[in-house]
């Protein structure tokens, strides 16, 4: 019975999940309203990367909602450190080696690994879903312990 339980529990992405960015900017970019969290490490981070005083990085890239503090959006919601295509169709970030954590644990968010139905909506807007190298188990579930939500 005890068994029965555990192999019920198993998480349905328990073999792993195949992704591979391909530099689409999809996850950055509207037309939905999204919010980009940020600790305020990360916001002192952004700040130094772009050679900003944290107070000026804060004034001109964030909002405050409550007690959290997300990125602002361009007018056309996409987020406001994403570039425009390049020659190759990609779509880069200024911020990339310091972005946050929200950024960096895509697409790997709890609902995004809710059900199998769930994780095939979102490759609908995000074509590195199911390409790739496989993400084992064990990096998955770490990814996701570092979300939001």
């Amino acid at each position: 019975m005890r068994m029965a339980w555990i192999k019920s529990k198993r998480a349905w992405y328990a073999d792993g999940l195949a992704f591979e960015c391909t530099g689409c900017g999809g996850c950055c970019s509207g037309p939905g309203e999204g919010r980009v969290w940020a600790k305020p490490e990360e916001i002192a981070a952004m700040a130094e990367h772009l050679g900003m005083e944290v107070e000026a990085f804060k004034e001109a890239y964030t909002r405050r909602f409550g007690s959290r503090v997300s990125l602002t959006e361009a007018p056309n919601r996409d987020c406001i450190f994403l570039e425009p295509r390049n020659e190759q169709g990609q779509r880069r970030c200024r911020i990339y080696p310091v972005r946050p954590t929200q950024c960096r644990t895509w697409p790997f968010w709890p609902s995004n690994l809710r059900t199998a139905t769930s994780w095939a909506m979102t490759q609908t807007h995000c074509p590195g879903i199911n390409r790739g190298s496989l993400h084992p188990l064990e990096e998955i579930e770490d990814e996701k312990s570092h979300t939001w939500g």
